[in-house]
């Protein structure tokens, strides 16, 4: 017997979040906290950890709220060896590859400043995260007008399309 649920993440307006899968968290959410300090200067974070053996979430960071914040959602998703990352001060761009390149780390489901939520499956050994669902679905395609602005947007900040 299969349990589906929806855990909606928690967090500020503006906070960027990365959900995870990796190993061995006993180390791995101190690795990558390590990786994000030294990644992106001035970064603010917290990143919480679910072992599946003591059956407990490590966390740690440089922001308590963040930190506390990583770590209720972390709780509530219990899902073993998942990790949540919840920044400010830098974007997922900025950290993913870091991420993924970490040893310890199986597979990110998402990054994103939007609105998260976690689909979960409960079976009787533990919970899975089956995937995410981040923001709203698109239901329209852009115009030639908001692709103009989205191209002077993207130039602005420093990339060239053509």
């Amino acid at each position: 017997m299969v349990k589906i649920e929806v855990i909606d993440i928690e967090k500020p307006d503006g906070v960027e979040c990365i959900i995870g899968q990796g190993n061995f968290s006993i180390f791995t959410v101190d690795d990558l906290a390590k990786a994000l300090l030294t990644t992106v200067p001035g970064i603010k974070f917290g990143i919480a950890m679910n072992e599946a053996k003591p059956q407990l979430t490590r966390y740690t960071g440089n922001d308590k709220e963040l930190e506390e914040l990583a770590a209720k959602n972390a709780v509530k998703i219990g899902a073993g060896h998942a990790f949540v990352v919840l920044m400010k001060n830098a974007f997922p761009i900025n950290v993913l590859n870091t991420i993924k390149n970490h040893p310890a780390v199986a597979m990110v489901y998402g990054a994103s400043e939007n609105p998260i939520q976690v689909i979960i499956a409960e079976t009787e050994l533990g919970r899975a995260i089956l995937g995410i669902v981040d923001g709203k679905a698109a239901n329209k395609i852009e115009t030639e007008e908001q692709k103009k602005e989205r191209r002077a947007l993207v130039e602005k900040i420093g990339y060239v399309i053509d």
